[in-house]
């Protein structure tokens, strides 16, 4: 293909138009209170019930958004007949045991990243929707956004000609007293923030053959920094970095043959990237708000107009993908040990 002479238009659908379901959340942090904030900001649907391990966690996040149910316990939230759909956003290491609770009740479930803490976990999961016959989808939000749609159009257009190489860094500086410092709450930089990097190799350059990696712990002992060189079908490499130690312009670039696409940082959030030809033939323009987290509301439409349709999960992110991403986090973790 030519260089193109214009950027594809998204075909996200507004969010607003979609199916109205009626939310219960299990846990009550920073991603539930964005998640929660997004929906009613900016989508049809309705959060109707949150669950904590304390009734006072409850009823605060309640409170704060205009919830009418609040739950000391997260078996009562799976349990309310006017659930129509459960979202996990407990800490890493309770997503197992909170998918198989919600799933074995009957609800259709959207699990906070990561699926599991393993790839292991991630299979026992999708096996117990398969069983329920609900849907599952591991809450991936990036692969929502308008700007991805558009980027999954330029490479089905081969606009890039054929992707060689990713080159994509996600850092960011955090206290020694943050959760993601503590292993036994599954701490650490690759479930937070790897994930997005290998789930953006693995779309832009598909399966990983091969994987090699370097880490540094964090003086708790989790890792604190990763790098990684990952081999792709083909032949094609991905290098990444990770680190909790710093911040870094978490941007991420796609070389091809013809092309190179650069995507602004935060790369994971809204916001735009550049299409540059490798021939001198000029560059496009994509921008879009950068609302941050704002932008979490689109997973939540995408839910809600498959399980509407009857299905058990969505195309953008397959329970599949989400195991893949799991498959080479594990393996990073391995190579650093």
């Amino acid at each position: 293909m030519s260089f193109p002479t214009s950027l594809p238009r998204a075909r996200t659908l507004d969010p607003k138009a979609a199916p109205t379901l009626r939310w219960g959340v299990l846990g009550t942090g920073w991603i539930a209170d964005r998640f929660v904030a997004s929906l009613r900001k900016h989508s049809s649907q309705q959060v109707v019930a949150v669950g904590s391990r304390t009734q006072s966690s409850a009823q605060a996040f309640a409170d704060r958004h205009g919830i009418t149910a609040a739950y000391g316990s997260y078996e009562a939230v799976v349990g309310a007949a006017d659930v129509d759909v459960v979202y996990i956003a407990t800490p890493h290491n309770a997503h197992l045991p909170n998918a198989l609770l919600s799933l074995e009740a009957g609800k259709h479930t959207l699990i906070e990243k990561p699926l599991g803490t393993t790839a292991v976990e991630a299979r026992q999961i999708a096996a117990a929707a398969e069983e329920a016959g609900v849907f599952c989808m591991e809450a991936m939000w990036t692969a929502f956004l308008p700007k991805y749609d558009v980027l999954r159009q330029l490479l089905a257009d081969k606009a890039l000609g054929g992707p060689l190489s990713v080159v994509a860094d996600f850092g960011e500086w955090f206290a020694d007293d943050h959760r993601i410092m503590r292993p036994e709450l599954a701490g650490g930089p690759l479930l937070d923030l790897a994930t997005y990097l290998v789930t953006f190799a693995l779309g832009a350059l598909g399966p990983v053959t091969d994987v090699a990696a370097r880490g540094q712990s964090a003086p708790s002992g989790v890792l604190g920094q990763v790098g990684a060189l990952l081999t792709h079908t083909g032949g094609t490499q991905s290098v990444l970095h990770t680190t909790l130690r710093g911040n870094t312009p978490t941007t991420a670039v796609i070389a091809g043959t013809e092309a190179s696409l650069v995507v602004d940082g935060p790369f994971y959030q809204p916001g735009g990237f550049t299409l540059t030809s490798a021939l001198g033939l000029g560059s496009l323009r994509y921008d879009e708000e950068p609302i941050a987290h704002e932008g979490l509301h689109f997973q939540a439409a995408e839910v809600a107009r498959r399980i509407t349709a009857g299905e058990m999960g969505s195309p953008l992110r397959p329970l599949a993908d989400s195991i893949a991403t799991l498959d080479v986090l594990d393996a990073i973790e391995s190579a650093c040990h």
